[in-house]
């Protein structure tokens, strides 16, 4: 096993221990450090940046050859960990002698520990595992006071000042999942990355604690009665769907390629989109059908046919529903000739 302790003070503290440990290259643009590895140690990659109100997040894409124990460092504070597990499992324990607490796919996790007690991660070697990690600070800024959404977040869970260890395993949740993939989906540089990304972040860190809420409450046990596995296949599904929408998909077919009951698919398209089957394909025609008008040279008829739909007045009525105005104006308004009027 691999021992590697990290201090999580200052992002570039954990980019230059990580790269230390692991090899590889650092790459830093605009506050955002990412470290690429591939050697005979581990392949993958490591992400992560530091935002306003001392937040900050690392985000990892990462296969190791050996069982690696992780050590996180508190010296000066216990900042509150927000963890989420995409792809792959880990375990985590308080110390070395603590008990060992496994995150599993599509589960999220909120830690703190006391002052100087350190929180242990530990890694399977020859797994993929896709984890986040938001890290709230918890030290006051005494010119922000109690206003600065990190001592927000800290009163929400610590009214005083942490006395014992806390730990929480949320039960399955597949749109934080899907924001994940809306947060490592960006492509812009500069100042509008570092834009987007706080925002998503911060819609990420408030889906987590709205988890622990739930939870707490009962709303959410056992997930709605999916398990793991027919999340992963609701997942994947979902992926296939929008991969190609102009398909000719119905509940039947849907079922027999996944396994799972009608009642199933229903129940798990509705948790993670808010959407029926029928209208989670439907909205990921009227997506396609948006960039097709925007990238491609043919016109509205023969686009309603691409995408699968039968009816172009049915489809101009939802493409309206959503887009405030009709597939031919949104055309129209893309032109140059409209641009300059």
């Amino acid at each position: 096993m691999k021992i590697v302790t990290i201090n999580t003070e200052k992002t570039q503290n954990i980019f230059d221990e990580l790269n230390a440990n692991f090899g590889g290259k650092v790459t830093f643009d605009l506050d955002e450090y990412m470290l690429e590895v591939e050697n005979s140690f581990a392949s993958g990659s490591i992400i992560g940046a530091s935002f306003n109100d001392n937040i900050s997040y690392v985000q990892f894409n990462m296969t190791f050859k050996t069982d690696v124990r992780m050590d996180i460092l508190n010296l000066k504070s216990s900042p509150i960990y927000f963890a989420y597990c995409s792809k792959g499992n880990l375990a985590h324990s308080f110390g070395l002698n603590g008990e060992e607490r496994e995150l599993k796919t599509f589960q999220t996790a909120i830690v703190s520990s006391t002052q100087k007690q350190d929180n242990v991660l530990f890694f399977e070697k020859d797994k993929n595992t896709q984890f986040t990690l938001i890290i709230v600070g918890t030290q006051n800024d005494a010119q922000i006071g109690n206003h600065s959404l990190n001592q927000k977040v800290k009163n929400t869970f610590f009214e005083n000042d942490l006395v014992r260890d806390f730990f929480y395993v949320g039960s399955y949740n597949l749109k934080i999942a899907e924001k994940i993939e809306q947060l490592n989906s960006v492509t812009q540089t500069g100042i509008v990355r570092n834009l987007l990304k706080e925002g998503i972040l911060r819609i990420i860190l408030a889906m987590e604690i709205q988890q622990h809420s739930d939870d707490l409450n009962s709303f959410a046990n056992e997930s709605n009665g999916l398990t793991l596995k027919e999340m992963e296949e609701i997942k994947e599904l979902s992926e296939f769907i929008k991969s190609c929408p102009e398909e000719n998909f119905t509940i039947k077919s849907l079922s027999k390629k996944s396994g799972l009951s009608p009642n199933k698919l229903q129940e798990g398209f509705k948790m993670i989109h808010n959407r029926t089957v029928n209208d989670y394909i439907t909205h990921m025609r009227v997506l396609k059908a948006e960039i097709l008008i925007r990238t491609s040279d043919l016109n509205i008829s023969e686009i309603v046919y691409c995408i699968g739909f039968t009816s172009r007045s049915y489809f101009s009525k939802i493409f309206k529903q959503k887009f405030n105005c009709s597939p031919k104006e949104y055309k129209f308004n893309l032109s140059p000739m409209a641009i300059t009027a």
